[in-house]
């Protein structure tokens, strides 16, 4: 069967199951980022951070406002974003771990993520769906700064003074146990490679790697030996941190529903 044949059989459903997983893991690490404002230990920083939290919230809008016309009952951005309950969220725990006060772990989170997402975009951007592929096209740009930014972070600070380095592999030990979620293969992921909608989990999984690997012989970290572990994210389960983060996140929107400002 053809990709084209393949992709007219993946139902809305599907599909919106699938690009609701990438909002959500750029909005969730939005949220996070954000939390750095004014937290940056330099103003440049300051300023850096609130623009890669900007960007991942813009990628999250582009998917939300896609996956709302896939939905059941067309649904809008800021329903999606602020209506849904802690188990309608598909988003990895990589995302969900608070950083704040704690810069190393906020670059590794960060970098391990976006050494996933330029390799997911960059095939995402070769999508037979049409709506997927533009977004992906915009966010690809946004991606590569994001994992520049954050490589830089992991090399300057995993090869700066004894205190920097401890403070990365610690870092390092408590995201990398998380990171493999981002390439769980399940029903859903096979219908969506089979159709030329989304990549190979296993492709992305060795370029991610490369990246990583690379990145951590410059910065004289190890690659870490922990065993992964498999997160429940993608159907709805989540670490003790999305609730707490969605109570901030969705307060104001659900206080004064349907407000025009």
């Amino acid at each position: 069967m053809s990709s084209d044949a393949a992709a007219a059989q993946v139902s809305a459903a599907d599909r919106y199951d699938y690009v609701i997983r990438i909002a959500d893991d750029s909005l969730i690490l939005s949220h996070r980022i954000a939390e750095w404002t004014s937290w940056a230990p330099q103003l440049e920083e300051d300023m850096a951070l609130v623009n890669i939290g900007l960007d991942l919230l813009g990628e999250a809008r582009l998917l939300l406002t896609y996956a709302g016309t896939l939905a059941p009952e067309p649904k809008t951005e800021d329903e999606l974003a602020y209506l849904r309950e802690e188990p309608e969220f598909r988003c990895v725990d990589l995302v969900e771990h608070p950083t704040v006060h704690h810069f190393g772990r906020a670059m590794v989170q960060l970098f391990l993520y976006a050494a996933y997402a330029v390799p997911l975009w960059t095939r995402l951007s070769e999508s037979t769906d049409r709506s997927l592929a533009e977004i992906a096209a915009k966010s690809l740009k946004e991606a590569r700064y994001h994992l520049e930014h954050s490589a830089g972070w992991v090399i300057r600070l995993g090869d700066g003074t004894e205190e920097s380095h401890t403070k990365m592999v610690e870092a390092l030990e408590l995201f990398w146990p998380l990171a493999d979620d981002l390439f769980q293969t399940d029903a859903l992921t096979e219908k969506i490679v089979a159709a030329g909608i989304g990549p190979d989990p296993e492709l992305l999984r060795t370029e991610w790697r490369r990246t990583v690997e690379q990145v951590l012989a410059e910065a004289t970290l190890d690659v870490p030996t922990l065993s992964f572990i498999l997160g429940e994210g993608r159907s709805g389960v989540h670490s003790e941190y999305l609730g707490y983060a969605l109570a901030e996140m969705q307060y104001i929107h659900r206080l004064h529903p349907g407000v025009e400002w």
